[in-house]
C-alpha cells in the first residue's frame, strides 16, 4: 500500500489557484500516477500531482502529458471519465462510505458519496460551487483532439466536503489518485496506488493508499 504525507502551506489560502499552482511547483509533495494495472490497457501518459493543504482546503495540482485531448462534458454532475480526466477518491478510515472527485481537462466535476459504485449520492449544486478549479485548457466543451497535448488542473476541495473537520483532521485517511480517458483513441486507466483486480475498477476502497496529515 502506498502512502504520502500532505504538507501544510498556509500561504495557499490567500492566493489565486493559478498562484497556488506556481507555489506548489516547489513547495508541495509531488507524486506520480503511473501504475498500469491491466495489461489490455498498456498506455501510460505522463501524469503527476502536487498535493498540499491550507487551513480549510486540500489542494491538488495535476499535470498531464499524453495522446489525445477530449472534453465533451461541460456541466457538473455529468460523467467525465470518458474525457481526459483525473480523479481523487477518499474515505475516512472508520467509514464504509467514500467520496469520488473526478475532473475533466476543462474543470467539469463529478462528485458523489456512497459505500460502492451503485446508488451513490451526488453532490448538490451548492457543494459543487465550493470546489474551486483552475485549468490551463479553455473551459468550453470540444471533441477529441489528436496528437500530444499537455494540460494542468488545480483544485481546492474543502475538507468539509470530504466529511472532515479542518480544525481536527485525522492522522490519516485512505484514498487513491487516477488518470483515465475511457472514450479516447488511447484509453487508459492508471493509478497512484496499485489495484489488484481483473478489470479496471476505481471504486475499490480496499485498494486505497494512505494519505496522512
Amino acid at each position: 500500500m502506498k502512502s504520502l504525507k500532505v504538507p501544510v502551506l498556509h500561504e495557499l489560502d490567500g492566493i489565486s489557484l493559478s498562484g497556488a499552482a506556481a507555489l506548489m511547483e516547489t513547495r508541495a509533495l509531488r507524486q506520480s500516477i503511473d501504475e498500469v494495472n491491466w495489461s489490455e490497457y498498456p498506455y501510460r501518459p505522463v501524469a503527476v500531482f502536487d498535493i498540499a493543504r491550507g487551513g480549510k482546503d486540500l489542494y491538488i495540482h495535476y499535470f498531464v502529458r499524453g495522446m489525445s485531448l477530449r472534453a465533451l462534458s461541460d456541466e457538473d454532475g455529468t460523467y467525465v471519465h470518458p474525457d481526459s480526466c483525473v480523479e481523487f477518491f477518499m474515505r475516512r478510515k472508520d467509514e464504509l462510505f467514500y467520496t469520488n472527485f473526478e475532473f475533466n481537462c476543462i474543470g467539469t466535476c463529478l462528485a458523489a458519496r456512497g459505500s460502492n459504485r451503485n446508488g451513490r449520492t451526488p453532490f448538490t449544486s451548492s457543494e459543487y460551487r465550493k470546489i474551486r478549479r483552475y485549468t490551463t485548457v479553455d473551459r468550453e466543451a470540444f471533441a477529441e483532439k489528436t496528437g500530444i497535448h499537455e494540460w494542468e488542473i488545480t483544485v481546492a476541495i474543502p475538507f468539509e466536503l470530504m466529511g472532515l473537520d479542518a480544525n481536527s483532521l485525522p492522522d490519516c485517511i485512505r484514498g487513491n489518485f487516477y488518470k483515465c480517458a475511457d472514450l479516447t483513441a488511447n484509453p487508459h486507466y492508471v493509478t497512484w496506488s496499485p489495484i489488484d483486480l481483473p478489470s479496471p475498477d476505481y471504486h475499490c476502497p480496499e485498494h486505497f493508499g494512505e494519505i496522512c496529515f
